[in-house]
């Protein structure tokens, strides 16, 4: 089984990167894939350690045609944005923020715990729901189970007779694994799908191959099922999904499907355009984007 990246799987190292004081390593996108299904962006943040005041500060800033969804590993972090929610979010749990149209939010680490440990995704809303009202929605419980030593934790979408309540406007899957002991264990998938595993903590045994904490291993369609081997305290992240149709587009913070949405994003976020509301009580000033360049026809992501 090939693409047109060569033999598959694919094996895709993340990227050191830093957001709001804190080490992140980013898995998507990167130059060889871009997106698996919707999920159009991975960061793994941390593990950080803090020590006094430390911690992560994210400034006002904002988001356009995507989903952000933050699931939580160790810490706190407390979200703000300008609909007027305030959530802090705690492991094993899920921060959704549809942004739609437009959206502002922060992020800063929360209460007096001397670490923080989370995975960032985005999700790339359809052409028809790309420009919906925003909202947010905070899920503090997730269908868990046990199998082969291994506890699974379903983030979004469905897996056999489970369903998450994760908000979602395309076919898609997203499920958290934890090894307890040395183990494998075999998942059932679906054909029409494509799907790579994030590896957070930990060793990954696949087709004979190893991998290894911050890789990305993109296993492309066409599977009916995957059979994993984990190293005791593994954790890994499965991400599936139906291939779009539609080619998407990243600048900074916005999604979008032409560059003139694009453009439009950048000049309205930096004029204080109304469309991306205000946070009450925020006095940090807002980051600002980095301009379109007015040749740009490809799919690229700053943050």
């Amino acid at each position: 089984m090939t693409d047109r990246h060569g033999v598959l799987p694919q094996r895709l190292p993340a990227r050191s990167k830093e957001v709001g004081g804190i080490p992140v390593s980013r898995a998507l996108p990167v130059k060889d894939r871009r997106l698996i299904g919707a999920w159009c962006f991975l960061d793994h943040a941390g593990p950080a350690v803090f020590k006094g005041q430390d911690g992560m500060k994210v400034g006002p800033h904002p988001h356009t045609g995507l989903q952000t969804f933050t699931w939580m590993l160790e810490g706190e972090i407390l979200h703000r944005d300008s609909l007027g929610s305030e959530q802090i979010i705690r492991p094993g749990q899920v921060n959704l923020m549809t942004a739609g149209h437009g959206i502002t939010h922060t992020e800063d680490s929360a209460g007096r715990h001397p670490r923080l440990h989370a995975a960032q995704l985005w999700i790339a809303l359809p052409p028809a729901e790309s420009a919906i009202p925003p909202r947010f929605d905070h899920y503090p419980d997730l269908p868990v189970w046990n199998v082969d030593q291994v506890r699974f934790t379903l983030l979004a979408g469905e897996y056999g007779e489970r369903c998450s309540p994760v908000l979602r406007f395309s076919a898609l899957v997203g499920i958290d694994l934890q090894a307890q002991q040395s183990a494998q264990t075999t998942l059932n998938t679906r054909p029409d799908f494509e799907y790579g595993v994030f590896i957070l903590e930990g060793q990954l045994t696949y087709c004979d191959e190893i991998y290894t904490t911050n890789e990305l291993v993109y296993l492309g369609e066409g599977l009916s099922s995957l059979t994993l081997t984990l190293m005791k305290g593994t954790r890994i992240l499965l991400l599936g999904g139906a291939p779009m149709q539609e080619k998407i587009m990243l600048w900074w913070n916005f999604a979008g499907y032409n560059s003139q949405s694009l453009q439009q994003a950048v000049s309205d976020w930096n004029s204080g355009d109304a469309r991306f509301g205000v946070i009450e009580n925020e006095c940090r000033e807002p980051l600002p984007a980095p301009l379109y360049p007015v040749a740009h026809r490809h799919s690229d992501s700053q943050r």
